[in-house]
């Protein structure tokens, strides 16, 4: 029973951990709190069931409580202060993270690496980011290191494996007529399709890349479909 309340504890700081970011200690007190209290009434005769259902609407008085007495963090200053607790009093990682929401925006995406230096670094990378890279060395177009650098380059993008050589010739058909380069991102490149881009790289001319699809499953999905809104296409679902 011991180590059942301690996962479920440890259950509860880890949601909150992914909900909010913080308040794993607030949080694990809190459960430790109502459990103690919930098992001596149930233990005095208490209804199990009536005391779960007590304490869900005592939640949802909380929280609509919560939700009166809050109020939204706009200014920069206000986001410091709020980071700077969240990083346990370093009033230069809050002004650090206020700094990249500003530049960021509301919508942003900000991620925390570590570094490669003793300081700490802010990097502002405009445009998307995500770790994939190109599927074979061919397609290598740059001197300065194992790049492949385009711009003004057409975007294909496919939820599907593309393997048919058939399937790609309408984009090099574009691509070739309109004079620029040709970047592929699907779930993969492989066999006939592979070869006929490799061919017209290194034949042709032509300037093209194949790259696999960030994500697995579902997360894949949604990474297309981000890319497709932040360059005004649409996502291939042949």
């Amino acid at each position: 029973r011991e180590n059942l309340g301690a996962r479920l504890v440890q259950d509860v700081a880890n949601n909150t951990n992914e909900e909010a970011g913080d308040g794993t200690t607030t949080a694990t007190v809190l459960a430790h709190s109502i459990a103690k209290d919930g098992f001596t009434r149930v233990s005095n005769g208490a209804n199990p069931n009536e005391v779960r259902t007590g304490v869900q609407r005592a939640v949802s008085a909380v929280v609509a409580a919560l939700k009166d007495l809050s109020k939204p963090v706009t200014t920069p200053e206000e986001i410091a202060q709020v980071a700077t607790i969240s990083a346990n009093g370093d009033k230069e990682i809050g002004d650090l993270i206020s700094s990249a929401m500003k530049r960021v925006g509301k919508n942003g995406v900000i991620t925390v690496k570590d570094g490669k230096t003793l300081n700490d670094e802010l990097e502002v990378i405009e445009g998307m980011k995500f770790d994939r890279g190109y599927i074979s060395p061919y397609f290598i177009n740059s001197s300065k290191g194992q790049k492949v650098e385009f711009e003004n380059a057409l975007l294909l993008l496919s939820e599907k494996k593309i393997s048919s050589a058939q399937m790609l010739i309408p984009a090099l058909e574009l691509a070739n007529a309109q004079r620029r380069p040709l970047v592929i991102i699907a779930e993969d490149v492989d066999g006939e399709a592979l070869t006929t881009l490799v061919l017209n790289r290194l034949k042709v001319g032509l300037q093209v890349a194949a790259v696999k699809a960030p994500g697995f499953g579902d997360n894949r999905k949604n990474q297309l479909t981000d890319l497709a809104i932040a360059t005004g296409g649409i996502v291939s679902q042949n």
